[in-house]
C-alpha cells in the first residue's frame, strides 16, 4: 500500500507512506520516484532535549492524504507560493503511529525538520506563506490560535473569541495571498453553529520590499542538481514582518546540470538490482524488437535506462545511458503466435472466423506466412505485414481442426498450432431405451442427436437412483437393473454452450413377453410423429386390447414407436400372485397370455376410433391379411382349401385346449400419466363393477375350459375401470 503526496512548488518531489513488513514508513524522493530515502528526524524536541533517532531504525513519519481530516485544512500542507515549506503531523520512531502525534515543519524541502507542536494542530498559509496560523485539534472548547511570521520558528498566541468555542473546522479565504480566515463551531452541544471571521491585515504595518527577500538554493542533502537543473528561489527572510500582497510572485532561476546516473531510471522490461544497476527482468528478452522492423531500417536498442520524465539534464553520461539507434538485422522468425480474433478455441459452423498471426522476432517484410486451416485449404502470404487485419475462413463441416501457421525466411522457420472446435447448435435430443427390460440383464441406452453432428459432445447419464452420474464421450451406454420396478433414466448432452436432456422410464421384471403391432394404413395419415401423440395413442391401444381380451391392466404395457409407418409394441408382464417363485409356471403363463392377445389381433377384434370417421384396426406385425396358403400354379385350389382348413382347425383346437380358465389381470405401463388418459380413452361399459381387491382378479388355474368355450373372449365383469 502506498499513500502518495506531491509537494507543491517543487517539480519531481514526492512524499510517500509505504507499507512494508506490516510497518508504514514515510519516504521522500526528489526525482519522481527514481530514488527514495527515509526522513531524518529532528535532533531536538520543543523543549530543547536531544532526540536519539538513528536511520534506518528510526525516522520521521508523516500522516498524508489517507489520514486527512475532512473537516480541517488537512494534516499535511504545502503551497506553490511557498516552495520548500511543508507542514505535517506525524510521529518519530520505527513506523508511523496514531499515538503521540506532533506537528513538524521543514523550510528547506525536507532536508531538515523541526517540531513546532506536541499535539495535533491545523495549520493555514497566509499571505502566500509569509505567515502561518495554527489552531489546536481538540474536542474541548478553545479561544486561542497561534501565529508565526518566521516559518514556524516562533509562535505568538492570540485570542479569537471571548467565549470558548468547540471548533469544528477552519477555512481560509480563496487565493494564495489571503489574510482572512474563518473558524466555525458551536458554544455548546445544543447551540447553533457559530462563524468567527478573522482579518489579520491589522497586524502588518507595511508592504515588503526587495530588501525583505533572500535567495534559497534547492538541494537534496547538499546535492544542488535535482531533475537535471540547479534551482534558486527568492524567499521572504524569516525576520521580515511585512505583507507580500497580490503583486508577489515566486521567482526562480535555473541552470542545466550534466547528466548523472541518478537522472536515469530503469527502462521497460528492466529492474534495478541490489548493486543499483538495471538488468533485464526474468520475463523480458532484450533481443526482441518490434515486428515492424525491416531490413534496411533502424530501431532504438535500449541500454536498460531511460531519462526520468521531466528531467532536463544535458551532456554528461547522457550518451552512455540513452538508447542507441541500430540497423535492423535479418533474423530468423521467432515467437510465432496464432490465435483467433476473440481468443476462443470454439467457432460456430458457417461463421466467418478470423485468425491473427503475430511474430515476436524476425524481418516481417521478408518472412512469408502459410496458414493451413486443417480442412484441406491453405493460404500463403508474402510477408507478415499483409495480414495485420487477420485471415478469415469459413468451415463447412463440424469437427476439430488442426490449424497451423508457418513463418519462413532465408534464415529459418517457425510454426504455431491451435486446435479449433467447430460446432453447430444442438437443437433436439432423444433418449432411445427399451420400455421393459429383464432384471440383471444388460441393456443399451442411446442418445440420438439432431443434428447428428454438433462437434465435441459430453454425455451425462443419471441411471435409476444412483447419486453419481456416468459421464461418457459416446452416445450410448450399457447398464443393468438389479431390482424390479420402475426406473428413471436421464441423459444430459453438453455441446458448446448448450445443455439439453431427455428422460425415459423403464420397467424392470424377471419375465415378460412382447410383440410388435401394426395398424391399418389410415393411421399413418394422422401420425404427426411427436412424443405426446404417441403417448396418447398408446393409451387408446391398451384400452382396446383390454376390451378385446379381458386382460387386467396391470399386466399389459403398450407403447407406440417413433417413425413411419406407425408401429407399436405390447408387453405382457407376469402376475406375481399366481407365478411367484415358479419361473417355469411364469413363462408358461405369459405364453398363454400371448396366444390370447395374438388370437384377438388375428381376428381383427382390436379396433379404436381415432376421430369421427377414422376407424383404425390393430393387428400383429408378423401376420398377413392374405390367406395362409401358397397360391402358385403348382398347387390346386382343393389343396389350398384343405391346407387352410387344417390351419384354422388346428388353431381352434389349440386355443380350446390351452385356455381352460379366465386370464388374471394386468397392469398397464401407460398408467404412469393418468391425467391424459381420458382424452382418447375407448368407451367402457358403465355397468361393470369395480373389484374390491386385487384378489378378485385372480382365478384358479383349475377352472374347466367349458366356461371359456361357451362364450367369446370379452372383458370379465369384475374387471376394474382403467
Amino acid at each position: 500500500m502506498v499513500d502518495l503526496y506531491e509537494v507543491a512548488g517543487i517539480k519531481g518531489m514526492f512524499l510517500a507512506n509505504k507499507k512494508m513488513d506490516n510497518q508504514v514508513k514515510t519516504h521522500i524522493t526528489y526525482n519522481r520516484g527514481r530514488d527514495w530515502r527515509l526522513l531524518q528526524a529532528p535532533s531536538r524536541d520543543l523543549r530543547g532535549n536531544s532526540i536519539h533517532c538513528v536511520l534506518p531504525y528510526c525516522s520521521l513519519h508523516l500522516h498524508l492524504h489517507v489520514s486527512t481530516n475532512p473537516y480541517t485544512s488537512g494534516n499535511i500542507a504545502s503551497r506553490d507560493s511557498a516552495p520548500g515549506i511543508i507542514v505535517a503531523s506525524g510521529s518519530i520512531g520505527s513506523e508511523l503511529t496514531t499515538t503521540n502525534v506532533s506537528v513538524f515543519i521543514t523550510s528547506d524541502a525536507g532536508n531538515t525538520w523541526r517540531q513546532i507542536f506536541d499535539e495535533e494542530y491545523a495549520v493555514l498559509y497566509l499571505d502566500q506563506g509569509g505567515a502561518l496560523v495554527a489552531i489546536r485539534h481538540t474536542p474541548l472548547p478553545i479561544r486561542h490560535l497561534w501565529l508565526s511570521f518566521d516559518e514556524g520558528r516562533q509562535w505568538n498566541k492570540y485570542s479569537f473569541t471571548n467565549t470558548p468555542l468547540f471548533v469544528d473546522g477552519v477555512l481560509g479565504e480563496p487565493g494564495e495571498e489571503t489574510l482572512i480566515m474563518t473558524i466555525f463551531g458551536h458554544f455548546s452541544h445544543r447551540s447553533e453553529w457559530q462563524l468567527v471571521k478573522i482579518d489579520f491585515r491589522s497586524i502588518f504595518n507595511r508592504r515588503c520590499t526587495e530588501a525583505d527577500y533572500q535567495t534559497w538554493h534547492l538541494h537534496n542533502q547538499g546535492e544542488p542538481c535535482l531533475m537535471g537543473v540547479k534551482r534558486i528561489y527568492r524567499k521572504l527572510k524569516p525576520t521580515s514582518r511585512c505583507v507580500m500582497g497580490k503583486m508577489y510572485s515566486v521567482a526562480m532561476t535555473s541552470s542545466p546540470c550534466d547528466c548523472m546516473e541518478a537522472d536515469f531510471e530503469c527502462d521497460y522490461g528492466y529492474e534495478r538490482r541490489s548493486d543499483g544497476k538495471c538488468s533485464p527482468a526474468f520475463w523480458f528478452h532484450p533481443s526482441s524488437m518490434s515486428r515492424s522492423c525491416t531490413t534496411g531500417m533502424t530501431f532504438l536498442n535500449s541500454t536498460g535506462y531511460r531519462k526520468v520524465i521531466s528531467n532536463n539534464c544535458t551532456a554528461g553520461v547522457s550518451a552512455e545511458f540513452t538508447a542507441r539507434r541500430l540497423h535492423c538485422p535479418l533474423q530468423a522468425p521467432r515467437g510465432l503466435h496464432l490465435v483467433t480474433s476473440e481468443g476462443a478455441l470454439t467457432a460456430t459452423l458457417g461463421s466467418n472466423i478470423t485468425f491473427l498471426v503475430f511474430l515476436e522476432e524476425g524481418d516481417g517484410a521478408r518472412t512469408s506466412i502459410t496458414i493451413d486451416f486443417g480442412d484441406g485449404h491453405a493460404l500463403t502470404y508474402s510477408n507478415v505485414s499483409t495480414i495485420e487485419d487477420g485471415i478469415k475462413h469459413i468451415y463447412k463441416a463440424v469437427g476439430i481442426y488442426r490449424v497451423t501457421a508457418t513463418a519462413e525466411n532465408s534464415l529459418g522457420s517457425e510454426t504455431a498450432t491451435l486446435f479449433l472446435h467447430v460446432t453447430c447448435q444442438l437443437e433436439y435430443i432423444h433418449l432411445s431405451a427399451p420400455f421393459v427390460v429383464v432384471k440383471n440383464k444388460e441393456v443399451n441406452l442411446t442418445a440420438v442427436l439432431w443434428p447428428s453432428q454438433v462437434g465435441t459432445v459430453t454425455y451425462i447419464w443419471w441411471i435409476g437412483n444412483n447419486t453419481e452420474p456416468v459421464i461418457t464421450l459416446e452416445g450410448s451406454v450399457a447398464c443393468t437393473f438389479s431390482r424390479e420396478g420402475v426406473n428413471t433414466v436421464t441423459v444430459q448432452v453438453s455441446a458448446g454452450n448448450a445443455i439439453l436432456q431427455d428422460r425415459k422410464t423403464i420397467a424392470v421384471h424377471e419375465f415378460f413377453r412382447s410383440h410388435l403391432l401394426a395398424f391399418s394404413s389410415n393411421l399413418d395419415e394422422h401420425n404427426p410423429d411427436v412424443a405426446e401423440w404417441r403417448l396418447d395413442v398408446s393409451r387408446v391401444i391398451r384400452n382396446s386390447l383390454i376390451q378385446a381380451t379381458g386382460m387386467p391392466e396391470d399386466q399389459l404395457l403398450v407403447t407406440v414407436l417413433p417413425g413411419l409407418p406407425t408401429t407399436a409394441e405390447f408387453f405382457l408382464l407376469p402376475d406375481k400372485q399366481v407365478t411367484e417363485g415358479k419361473p417355469e409356471k411364469s413363462s408358461a403363463h405369459l405364453d398363454q397370455l400371448s396366444e390370447v392377445v395374438l388370437s384377438a389381433l388375428n381376428q381383427n377384434l382390436v379396433q379404436f376410433m381415432l376421430r369421427p370417421g377414422v376407424q383404425v384396426t390393430v393387428h400383429a406385425a408378423h401376420l398377413s391379411a392374405a390367406p395362409l396358403v401358397d397360391t402358385s400354379e403348382n398347387h390346386s385350389g382343393s389343396a389350398m382349401l384343405m391346407l387352410l382348413s387344417v390351419v384354422v382347425l388346428g388353431l381352434a383346437i389349440f386355443v380350446i385346449y390351452k385356455f381352460k380358465r379366465k386370464i388374471p389381470g394386468l397392469n398397464v405401463y401407460a398408467q404412469m400419466q393418468n391425467e391424459k388418459e381420458q382424452e382418447m380413452k375407448s368407451p367402457v361399459n358403465p355397468s361393470e363393477a369395480t373389484p374390491s381387491s386385487q384378489q378378485d382378479l385372480v382365478h384358479s388355474l383349475e377352472i374347466l375350459d367349458s366356461e371359456f368355450s361357451s362364450r367369446p373372449i370379452v372383458k370379465w365383469s369384475n374387471q376394474r375401470e382403467s
